[in-house]
């Protein structure tokens, strides 16, 4: 599907497909937003030839998983951004590569699936954007996708608090299985979030022709998008300290479980140590043991059994292990 917008020399707003394109071309005043979604790699290639992008751009902008990243060439920058397809609070999220060819009089957008950011600016108020200049529209769908990715981080932040005391209350295996599913997919959040991070600062740190810093505007937009990334970033690293926090504490509590009963175990095996000593040897069959033949010896035993074991009691509270 390729969407276009076209904005005129006037500000007037059209939207329609690739046939605008010619249109673009003769109003040399005019810029165009062209968003192609779910299109064939011929059909990407033919398109960005003719608006003469480097073959290096193009080969980046069909690179399957490439990493985020922001490239400028002579007549045209280059932003490859990872947007996302759906997700909720679950962290369950399904990702996209989004790739942005930023020109003086045009945007190109490739994606390969449905992305909410792109049809939400396309919809709105990415006419009134495309006039100001085509940066601000990538920024703007950079700044909404930032957006969905920030509404559903809050969204887990309850979803980890109720985590937090049933994990306290009742720990079990089951529990411990998701917290340690929700931190492998905290660290692949936040693995994309710094190579986004690192973009934006780039275009904090230095001048690029169409992004320009001396434009005040064009600064703030980009403030924006960076302070949006910085926090993300700050969330997700802060939600996956919580997350080992918990593990760590329930290791150490289940931990301390163990090294109870296992002293309580212990105490027990103290006790009746002696005690089967004491058995094991009047349970052998000499035929001349001199306690065999007292008349009150069995009893005499019994009592002295019973003397240690409650004394190896008494100690053992003493020292607080009971």
């Amino acid at each position: 599907m390729i969407r276009t917008l076209l904005v005129d020399a006037d500000g007037r707003v059209t939207r329609g497909d690739e046939a605008l394109i010619d249109r673009w071309r003769n109003e040399t005043d005019s810029r165009i937003w062209i968003d192609l979604q779910g299109e064939s790699m011929a059909v990407e290639r033919s398109l960005l030839e003719s608006f003469g992008c480097h073959p290096l751009a193009i080969d980046d902008a069909h690179r399957e998983r490439h990493p985020p990243k922001i490239e400028e060439f002579d007549d045209h920058t280059l932003i490859l951004y990872r947007g996302i397809s759906s997700f909720d609070a679950e962290l369950n999220y399904l990702p996209q590569q989004v790739v942005f060819l930023l020109g003086e009089r045009y945007l190109i957008s490739l994606h390969p699936g449905q992305a909410l950011s792109i049809d939400r600016l396309m919809e709105g108020e990415a006419g009134t954007l495309l006039g100001r200049s085509p940066a601000y529209v990538a920024l703007r769908v950079m700044y909404g996708s930032a957006g969905f990715y920030l509404d559903s981080l809050l969204a887990f932040e309850n979803a980890l608090s109720d985590l937090e005391d049933a994990l306290i209350e009742d720990g079990s295996d089951a529990l411990m299985r998701q917290l340690i599913g929700y931190r492998s997919r905290l660290v692949k959040m936040r693995r994309v979030f710094n190579y986004h991070l690192g973009i934006t600062q780039e275009l904090t740190a230095y001048d690029y022709a169409h992004l320009p810093r001396g434009n005040e505007e064009t600064l703030h937009a980009i403030n924006d998008v960076h302070e949006r990334f910085e926090r993300l970033y700050s969330l997700t690293q802060m939600y996956y300290d919580i997350c080992g926090d918990l593990i760590d504490g329930y290791l150490s509590i289940a931990s301390h479980q163990l090294n109870r009963t296992m002293r309580v175990l212990t105490v027990i095996t103290a006790i009746f140590v002696p005690l089967t000593f004491i058995a094991g040897i009047y349970g052998m069959n000499f035929a001349h043991m001199p306690e065999l033949a007292y008349r009150h010896g069995y009893f005499l035993v019994l009592g002295g059994m019973l003397a240690i074991g409650l004394a190896l009691l008494w100690v053992f509270r003493r020292v607080k292990w009971l």
